[in-house]
């Protein structure tokens, strides 16, 4: 990995549900994932649950596991949800959000991966049945218009107030690489 330069640090409320109270955090690895060709790979989220019905766009990532660093961590969730192996080329930084419709503090841990190899994908049981999970290969423009798509519902405006400060600063670092 990289000499990683300053990181981001963005801390969000959730002004789309309101707080009752906060009864866990959970420790979460995400990506900006691209390839040689300046693609970049996201996973799209089908869902209707607690959360409403949406179709969404995300970055890739998961939750840290008991006696996982993220390092291995962010490795394994790209291998479950995208099927690649990649280089973890460094941080870009940390946004601390919650969702106090299920009463939860998030730290997104994220980081910029270059794809090494494809492969086969080994998705959970709720990335397959619940979340219907499926690879978006898209150039940085087309992400955005797909957050900005996203936006039209209460979680999709969460993920992308979380998410799109860190596509913009990837965008940035991607040019000095």
């Amino acid at each position: 990995m990289e000499n990683e330069s300053t990181e981001l640090f963005i801390e969000l409320q959730d002004n789309e549900w309101s707080f009752d109270y906060l009864d866990h955090d959970r420790q979460i690895v995400r990506a900006i994932v691209y390839d040689n060709e300046g693609f970049l790979y996201f996973v799209r989220v089908l869902r209707d649950d607690i959360f409403g019905k949406a179709q969404l766009i995300e970055t890739s990532g998961g939750g840290v596991e008991k006696n996982e660093d993220q390092i291995s961590a962010i490795r394994r969730e790209l291998k479950e949800e995208l099927g690649v192996e990649v280089e973890v080329m460094r941080k870009i930084g940390v946004v601390s959000d919650y969702y106090n419709l299920i009463h939860r503090h998030n730290i997104n841990n994220y980081y910029l991966c270059k794809i090494l190899s494809f492969g086969d994908k080994h998705m959970t049981q709720d990335e397959i049945v619940d979340f219907h999970l499926s690879t978006l290969k898209l150039t940085y423009d087309e992400a955005i218009e797909e957050y900005k798509k996203c936006s039209s519902t209460k979680l999709g405006r969460l993920i992308s107030n979380r998410e799109l400060p860190i596509l913009q600063e990837a965008k940035k670092i991607l040019v000095t690489i």
